[in-house]
């Protein structure tokens, strides 16, 4: 077996053993694309060994639209104790996730999407140690949690306020029994922000999400909680063009706040869920926020992410250039 191969089968095993906790009462789906096929068989066979009950679903929709099938049918995962969202695009915002979260069981959201032919479950991100992230990310939520306004800022030209009064923070890193029963590939500290208040400029300067780094930095505003004006360099206009094809003005709000907490993640436009975990990043999410515990809803959900940001919870500086600055333990 080249190194490559093992490295894909170490990263299927880490999603089943490690993130899912996959037993043998489990009864697994795995939603997947013929394009991933290779992911979804690992995954299946590392359930295996473990004796659970495996079905794959392949979804005929991909792309920006194929959360569509499982919001017109919310109880399509009612018969699994666990599900794995193995497709391109997220599905952890669908009423379908949704509701089997709510029903207790496990989501784990692994869009699997890279821009440079491997796989992801080959990438260095996903062997980040989750204790150390679950440490980092308990640090930040003190101070998300006790805050009704967060503040960031870059040498770039970010200087964005976002409010969450009422609002809970949350963390991903894989491991769905961190997330109270569900998770995301992307580790993060993130809030579901309130839909109509976010005000300032954003720079993004390190990833567009699914489509990749831009070539240039990207001035958004945003005004009342919405994006009001995307600069029309190259970059601009690609971004543009991506968020019209959703077709549906709710995508224009910004919904989410987060901090990535990986430290083995670069932000280099591989691979988007990397690039939104990076340790150093913090990205915005715009559109539906519902399963982040938000109440908004659209047709979908995209994260832009910038870099090396001061971060300020109320007035209290928790983040300088992206690096926690807040109390923490000597091992970090």
């Amino acid at each position: 077996m080249t190194d490559y191969w093992k490295r894909i089968e170490e990263g299927a095993e880490i999603i089943i053993k490690d993130w899912m906790r996959i037993r043998g009462q489990d009864r697994l789906l795995i939603v997947t694309s013929d394009k991933y096929m290779l992911e979804a068989s690992m995954l299946e066979k590392e359930a295996l060994k473990r004796k659970a009950t495996v079905d794959i679903e392949i979804v005929e929709k991909t792309g920006i639209h194929v959360g569509v099938y499982f919001d017109e049918n919310e109880k399509v995962f009612d018969d699994y104790t666990a599900i794995i969202a193995a497709t391109d695009y997220s599905l952890v915002t669908t009423r379908a996730a949704k509701r089997s979260i709510e029903k207790g069981s496990k989501f784990l959201s692994l869009p699997l999407y890279v821009r440079d032919g491997r796989s992801m479950l080959s990438y260095d991100f996903i062997r980040m140690d989750t204790k150390k992230s679950r440490m980092m990310a308990g640090i930040i939520m003190k101070y998300i949690r006790n805050s009704s306004m967060i503040q960031i800022v870059t040498e770039n030209g970010t200087n964005l306020k976002v409010y969450k009064r009422n609002r809970k923070p949350g963390f991903f890193n894989g491991v769905v029994k961190d997330g109270g029963g569900y998770s995301s590939a992307s580790f993060e500290v993130y809030v579901p922000i309130e839909e109509t208040k976010t005000e300032g400029t954003m720079i993004v300067d390190g990833s567009l999400g699914y489509i990749g780094r831009p070539k240039e930095a990207i001035e958004i505003k945003l005004s009342q909680g919405r994006i009001v004006e995307i600069q029309d360099n190259e970059s601009g206009l690609v971004l543009k063009k991506y968020i019209e094809e959703y077709e549906d003005p709710g995508m224009y709000v910004a919904s989410e706040f987060a901090i990535g907490l990986n430290s083995y993640a670069k932000c280099r436009g591989r691979c988007y869920i990397e690039d939104e975990s990076a340790y150093g990043t913090f990205h915005i999410g715009f559109g539906r926020n519902i399963a982040l515990g938000g109440v908004h809803e659209a047709n979908g959900h995209f994260d832009l992410v910038g870099l090396n940001p001061d971060i300020y919870a109320d007035n209290r500086k928790i983040m300088h250039q992206g690096r926690i600055i807040a109390p923490v333990p000597q091992m970090f």
